[in-house]
């Protein structure tokens, strides 16, 4: 099966290494250079936040058991400790993820994750320019989220998870731009990744913690390295009849089993069109929050409309929120978790929007539930048990339609259009200031990384400047 519809008539994986390698940082949109700014600032900052978490310490001590002997050529963000290339991708993707201020695309994927990792350790082994290093960062979010679009729901409804599974496309595309490779080797890393792609949910349905973008990235790293080395990977991986799709969504023919919009066929032959005009890269959004995206809305939305109408606690009798149907069966209505019962508890939908109405927001520095040391308002815990949430097949993803009904018999509405969460760099560092307190670095150590994100395409050596800025001084 090869597509029509391209940018020749190519093969998908050769429409993506052409866009790819043609690629140059003048052709990027200011929106797309500003974009990218926004997404490396945010990944950096997710690790800064977790610097000392369980999870990032369990993650460096493995790599550095696990690697022992290895040339310890790249560098581990926040601690500075040398590992190998893979060792050291996999620990700050560990830690990226760990410190929960994610970048989301359509729900369930979190490019960031996979992609800042890989691209740091290819900025690092070649000292390019930040102008090199913003271009592969936009080539890899833009290949993998067309990639995944509208894929994700069905690929999730077969028990893989999608952030990986996808997430290992993006990276190995961001690393092969920044080292340079050709058109050619780009075709055989994207198809390598067909080889390597990996995710799985019952892991986290139960009781465990499922290895995700760090397995993914380190993967696309041996993707790239085997392209580099002439390893030839194969014309139709993607969309042929025992490639990518056939075996991920269940077909080629782009017929899904759940879609967001409850539309059940796609076409397979629109996933490169437009390529370099049209940039998806565009719907990517921030993850302020450590909660799921959705939960995010439901903060802001219902805060917004607080401060609005000037309510309070006092004044609200109960909250009704419509929502995209997916959002109360996460992650797949195939294998909803434990618990995903649509029952108010701390932690669920309703908890968030409860929090948005009570205190105009949520603290930055906390998790989805409280830490040791920490509680809830009770007026959180009381208002969540009146928030009732109601599934709509074809409303927006992170777009509730809040209304609040308050005890004087009014009821007010604000609409989300799932938007909200996509700023420009400045509104974006404007937003993050408040973690300056809660990081491993000094606030003017944090500030220096901004105006390093904000200024990148004028930086040299921009992979190991901006890991340095990780690094208490």
């Amino acid at each position: 099966m090869v597509l029509s519809g391209g940018m020749n008539d190519m093969s998908l994986s050769r429409d993506f290494a052409a866009f790819v390698a043609n690629l140059q940082y003048d052709d990027l949109p200011p929106a797309v250079v500003d974009r990218a700014k926004g997404v490396i600032l945010q990944g950096l900052t997710s690790a800064l936040v977790a610097h000392d978490m369980p999870a990032s310490k369990q993650a460096l001590a493995l790599m550095q058991q696990e690697e022992a002997g290895g040339g310890g050529v790249a560098t581990a963000l926040c601690s500075g400790v040398k590992l190998t290339k893979a060792g050291a991708a996999f620990v700050n993707a560990e830690m990226l993820l760990a410190g929960g201020k994610w970048d989301t695309f359509r729900m369930l994927t979190h490019p960031g994750t996979a992609i800042l990792p890989a691209a740091l350790v290819a900025g690092e082994m070649t000292g390019c320019s930040g102008k090199q290093f913003l271009t592969g960062i936009a080539a890899g979010y833009e290949v993998m989220e067309r990639m995944a679009s509208e894929f994700i729901p069905t690929v999730m409804s077969r028990g893989f998870h999608a952030g990986p599974v996808f997430g290992i496309f993006g990276a190995a595309v961001a690393a092969a731009k920044i080292e340079g490779l050709n058109a050619d080797q780009l075709n055989s890393a994207i198809a390598q990744c067909v080889n390597l792609a990996a995710g799985n949910l019952e892991g986290i349905r139960s009781g465990g913690r499922s290895l995700r973008e760090g397995a993914a990235v380190r993967n696309a790293l041996l993707a790239v390295a085997m392209a580099r080395h002439g390893t030839p990977g194969g014309e139709t991986t993607l969309e042929g009849d025992a490639g990518f799709y056939h075996a991920y969504t269940g077909n080629n023919r782009g017929e899904l089993r759940y879609s967001f919009t409850g539309d059940n066929r796609t076409d397979l032959g629109r996933i490169a069109q437009g390529l370099g005009k049209d940039w998806i890269f565009l719907e990517t959004l921030y993850r302020i929050y450590s909660t799921a995206g959705f939960n995010i809305a439901h903060i802001e939305i219902t805060a917004r409309l607080c401060e609005e109408h000037g309510l309070t606690y006092a004044d609200i009798d109960r909250i009704e929120a419509v929502v995209n149907w997916f959002e109360t069966e996460y992650p797949s209505p195939a294998f909803p978790l434990p618990g995903s019962d649509g029952k108010p508890r701390v932690g669920a939908t309703q908890y968030f929007t409860a929090y948005g109405a009570v205190t105009r927001g949520y603290p930055l520095l906390r998790g989805a539930q409280p830490g040791p040391g920490e509680s809830d308002p009770p007026e959180v815990l009381d208002l969540m048990q009146r928030v009732t949430l109601i599934p709509m097949v074809r409303r927006t993803l992170f777009g509730p339609r809040i209304t609040i009904f308050t005890k004087d018999g009014r009821s007010l509405t604000r609409e989300g259009t799932g938007r909200e969460f996509i700023w420009d760099f400045e509104e974006h560092a404007r937003r993050m200031l408040p973690i300056r307190s809660g990081l491993a670095i000094s606030g003017s150590q944090y500030d220096g990384l901004i105006d390093a994100c904000r200024h990148l395409d004028a930086v040299d050596s921009a992979g190991a400047k901006l890991i340095s800025l990780t690094v208490p001084e």
